[in-house]
């Protein structure tokens, strides 16, 4: 069942569980795109209009139209979204807040498959970033990207020194991957997701 967390006319905001992914795999893995058309009200089914990875849990807009799928597709284009991100990330981040610009280049080897890293010849990507706890070990920090580059937190992260908690692609360890798509304000919309189980423990050592 798909938690609905704001909606109007035109725009589903929706909680995605961690590990669901958004299209079908090569396996037959459950995913978002087979459970849509419960959420359907006329003859579109919703579609995502912007893109969380499969292990990244929380807000997730969906147009109940074309024509709202396209305004919402450029709404992202343009940058008129409010997206706000929380992470636990390992060790103690150094300082408050601060900025992250890094361009992001796609990599990829035979033996490890692709990730992103930090490359001049890349992309332009921009990540805000500001502490909201701590506790030994690990801060909690809430993560909001002026871009929206592929992995671009978790690339981020790593440069930091400090990947999430549960990336093991990017050095975070194994697990569960701590971030969660905290906040989403779009097209009149202000929706925020509840903490996902697995991250709960974590936040609360932190104080949250």
């Amino acid at each position: 069942m798909i938690h609905v967390l704001a909606q109007s006319d035109d725009v589903l905001i929706i909680d995605k569980p961690a590990g669901l992914p958004l299209d079908p795999g090569r396996h037959g893995v459950a995913s978002l795109e087979a459970l849509l058309p419960a959420l359907r009200t006329g003859r579109f089914i919703p579609a995502p209009a912007h893109r969380l990875d499969q292990d990244t849990a929380g807000c997730l807009a969906l147009a109940r139209s074309k024509a709202a799928l396209r305004e919402l597709s450029a709404r992202f284009a343009a940058r008129d979204v409010g997206k706000f991100y929380w992470a636990v990330l390992r060790g103690d981040v150094a300082g408050d807040d601060g900025v992250v610009d890094a361009p992001l280049l796609k990599h990829s080897t035979r033996a490890d498959g692709w990730h992103m890293r930090v490359d001049a010849a890349g992309a332009a990507a921009v990540t805000r970033w500001r502490v909201l706890g701590r506790a030994p070990g690990m801060t909690w920090v809430e993560l909001a990207p002026a871009t929206g580059r592929t992995h671009q937190l978790r690339a981020h992260a790593a440069h930091l020194g400090h990947p999430i908690i549960g990336d093991a692609r990017y050095g975070g360890g194994e697990g569960m991957l701590h971030l969660l798509a905290r906040r989403l304000v779009i097209a009149g919309l202000d929706a925020t997701a509840p903490v996902p189980p697995h991250m709960q423990g974590a936040i609360a050592a932190c104080g949250g």
